[in-house]
């Protein structure tokens, strides 16, 4: 007899869509994903250049003679080796320094050093653009000597390239700022216009929100309680990737954590995140200590099921879920205190997930949660002891 998640699974027919595997990428290899989008972005807008600097010597030239037209094939070449190595550059200097140094640092300083990194890359550039490339690949096709109009002509060239580089990195900026918003491969179903109109989907919720919060307020004041709640989500948001974790929405103390139900009972997903939380808190335990005196728990209410998803918004969009599933989450989320529990999950997901194996499973049993007219089946989870 199959198994309630086979059953589960197989009724569904879920497929990984496109943001599902972009949130998979990103996860395992993330230098690489900084990388591979500011090559992709920069190869395409290095081609379109060429194209149109191509396109203007030949517009030129139906009017006035050129002694040497440049070929086609040989300036989109050059522009793609070009595009390959500023994405690279550029890609690598983004994943490190929004790693490391830029975590704390404001936008300003941010957008202010980044403009002085890319024109320090673009000025290799230049000098790579015309003392290899351009003598290696577009020289050889020039029937004459054009050293004379080519120094006049560079300088003119660089500016050219300035101004459209300028404008580029604020489109690539905008890309990155759209991904940091809703997470990684969001961006393209934006613009295909897939939560224009309500769709329904399946997926699992977890609700985490600070133990304790109203205590840690009172005992750090306001102002280092929100760096506190900083921190703790800095914390949670490096262990989101690895598991295909989704952030829905930060409200106050709490966070809100999504996955589609493929990718969350995939390996139980959904429930190793939880734990992996705890165990980056107990590896940051003491720089909390030292700057908190207190280090963070979080408890958790876990469900799964049916949900609209659609775009929201006019002055500021978003995409919103809705459903009883996220109700059922939020209200099982609220029964930790009162049960003195961590982690509390639904039934429906016990059964579904088939993790009773892996871990251990206590039953609360059948709680009529706030705003139902059904009881809802409720067990705690945590970790077998070794």
């Amino acid at each position: 007899m199959a198994s309630p998640c086979l059953k589960y699974e197989k009724q569904m027919k879920e497929r990984l869509d496109y943001t599902t595997r972009a949130i998979q990428f990103v996860g395992r290899f993330p230098m690489l994903s900084y990388v591979l989008t500011q090559i992709n972005f920069w190869v395409i807008a290095n081609v379109l250049l060429g194209i149109m600097v191509h396109l203007q010597s030949v517009a030129i030239g139906q009017t006035v003679t050129l002694p040497n037209p440049s070929k086609f094939w040989p300036v989109i070449f050059m522009s793609f080796i070009i595009g390959v190595f500023y994405g690279t550059c550029l890609g690598i200097t983004d994943y490190f320094l929004d790693k490391e140094f830029f975590r704390r640092k404001p936008l300003g300083k941010i957008f202010l050093f980044k403009t002085i990194v890319s024109l320090a890359v673009l000025t290799i550039m230049f000098w790579l653009l015309r003392f290899v490339l351009y003598e290696a690949l577009v020289a050889p096709t020039l029937k004459r000597n054009t050293t004379g109009l080519l120094e006049n002509s560079w300088k003119y060239f660089y500016i050219l390239c300035l101004v459209y580089y300028f404008v580029m990195t604020l489109i690539i900026t905008f890309i990155n700022q759209v991904n940091n918003k809703y997470g990684p491969g969001v961006l393209i179903p934006i613009l295909m216009g897939k939560y224009r109109n309500p769709i329904e989907e399946e997926r699992i919720f977890m609700f985490m929100d600070l133990k304790s919060s109203t205590t840690i307020a009172e005992s750090l004041g306001h102002i280092k309680y929100s760096s506190f709640i900083r921190d703790a989500f800095m914390d949670i948001n490096q262990v989101l990737f690895p598991y295909n974790a989704e952030v829905y929405q930060y409200v106050g103390d709490e966070i809100i954590v999504s996955w589609s139900v493929k990718e969350g009972l995939k390996d139980l997903k959904a429930v190793q995140f939880f734990f992996a939380c705890e165990d980056q808190f107990e590896k940051r335990k003491e720089y909390y200590l030292k700057n908190y005196e207190q280090v963070p728990e979080f408890k958790a209410g876990l469900h799964m099921g049916k949900v609209t998803a659609v775009e929201i918004g006019e002055i500021k969009r978003d995409i919103a879920y809705h459903g009883d599933t996220l109700n059922t989450a939020a209200r099982i989320q609220s029964m930790c205190n009162q049960y003195e529990k961590k982690f509390l999950v639904s039934g429906f997901f016990v059964e579904t997930s088939g993790l009773k194996d892996e871990y251990q499973i206590v039953g609360i049993g059948d709680i009529l949660l706030k705003g139902k007219t059904i009881p809802v089946s409720i067990s705690c989870i945590s970790r077998r002891e070794s």
